[in-house]
């Protein structure tokens, strides 16, 4: 599997309190999906990447849709996570295998047959092996073999990980992204945010037609759009992804499927656009959508649209909201268009290409061995000398005298220096030390 390739995709449904936040985690081990401590930045509870036998996986825990009582009925709980449903690879239904089986079960099980998704049911709970004699009661649900599992004790994951990942692709090794032939660029550019925020609009905007349906309602786009444009010796892809929200239906759920699905795309792109709405301002989930692009280390241009509706603001003030607010973003370039006046529609194009070609951008190591010895750490710290491990985004290793990883002021002094020098426009930088 590469890069280009969206990642396979298992979702976990199931009736509260069975256990699956438990599997969720189980599977999940200790790689869990997680952002980082830098403001701004959420970690998100239904989403991780696992890892089984050479392949890599995106795991969804629906765990969160089923909120009160009222909304018990499954096919409330199938409307609600109809979105993961479409993008799942495998479903895994986890039920109790210490409860009787009920009707809900049972109108759950019938609508996911109806999906003619790849499905596993697991009965969960069976800690011991005397628990097993409970199981072949689910054979009557109708979803073929049940497997016995403990999610708490981790009983039966492997067994049932080699079942659910047995068609999935084996992950290639990490290999640099071949240099464009000639001067030819080809540029992968996804318009993330939030739903409503005017992705689509943007999207037609910069392609110069209708391609993409646009509506006020929240969640018109169903799935992924793709467009290229080739512009001299440019060709740009562009995906708008999908904005998840359905009228009537704007839960924290649906909020966080958004969010599984703008990392999907921000995966398999060069460039991530963050669009932000700016007669909102900037809000928490948008806050969450642009760290994973920072956490996947693309290239992030902010664009605050709708700018045309905000009467006499100031951009200068703007800018500083957008900056304090998406502190971990301070390297990104901020646009301000309206995508339906197609204006600032030229500037996103050259930003485009900028901040590209700085994330795509090589040092020399004789160049960063001179860089080096104009650095000043103080004694804490001594670096020998650094060089540039790979591109996309600019990775350095730091030979130094410590076997530690180099303490966070230090290590945001250096990217800083190297901003300075070196250009870096738009792109994360990510430091390695190593003990010389």
């Amino acid at each position: 599997m590469t890069a280009d390739e969206p990642l396979p995709t298992v979702v976990i449904v199931g009736r509260p309190n069975v256990g699956k936040s438990t599997l969720f985690n189980a599977v999940l081990g200790d790689r869990r999906s997680i952002v980082g401590d830098e403001p701004g930045i959420t970690r998100d509870r239904i989403y991780g990447e696992a890892y089984y036998g050479g392949k890599k996986f995106g795991l969804i825990d629906t765990g969160g849709i089923v909120v009160n009582d009222d909304a018990l009925i499954p096919s409330q709980i199938l409307k609600q996570a109809q979105v993961a449903f479409e993008i799942a690879s495998h479903i895994v239904y986890v039920i109790d295998g210490r409860t009787e089986i009920t009707s809900a079960d049972r109108d759950l099980a019938k609508l996911l047959r109806k999906l003619n998704k790849p499905l596993t049911l697991v009965v969960n709970k069976i800690d011991v092996v005397a628990r097993e004699s409970l199981v072949p009661e689910f054979y009557s649900l109708g979803l073929g073999d049940p497997m016995p599992v403990s999610a708490e004790h981790r009983r039966g994951i492997a067994e049932l990980l080699d079942k659910i990942t047995e068609p999935f692709p084996l992950l290639e090794p990490e290999t640099e992204e071949p240099e464009p032939e000639g001067n030819l660029r080809r540029i992968k550019v996804a318009i993330i945010g939030r739903p409503n925020v005017g992705k689509s609009t943007l999207l037609n905007a910069l392609v110069g037609s209708e391609r993409s349906i646009v509506s006020p309602v929240p969640g018109t786009t169903r799935d992924a759009v793709d467009e290229s444009v080739k512009e001299g010796n440019t060709t740009y892809r562009f995906v708008d992804t999908a904005g998840i929200r359905r009228k009537g239906k704007t839960t924290e759920m649906t909020e966080k499927l958004s969010v599984v699905m703008a990392r999907r795309h921000i995966r398999m792109a060069n460039v991530a656009l963050i669009v932000v709405d700016a007669t909102q301002g900037v809000v928490g989930s948008d806050a969450t959508i642009a760290g994973y692009a920072h956490e996947e280390g693309r290239a992030v241009i902010i664009v605050v649209n709708k700018w045309d509706a905000v009467g006499e603001a100031s951009k200068r003030t703007f800018t500083e909201t957008v900056k304090d607010e998406l502190k971990f973003l301070d390297y990104a370039p901020i646009i301000y268009t309206s995508a339906i006046n197609a204006e600032g529609i030229r500037k996103i194009y050259a930003t485009i290409r900028r901040v590209f070609d700085a994330a795509s951008k090589r040092v020399t190591t004789g160049e960063l061995n001179r860089f080096v010895e104009t650095l000043h750490f103080g004694s804490d710290v001594k670096v020998y000398y650094m060089t540039q491990a790979s591109i996309r985004p600019p990775t350095f290793i730091v030979f130094t005298d410590q076997a530690d990883k180099m303490h966070f002021s230090m290590e945001r002094y250096l990217v800083n220096r190297l901003r300075e020098q070196f250009g870096f426009d738009g792109t994360p930088i990510v430091i390695k030390t190593k003990r010389r």
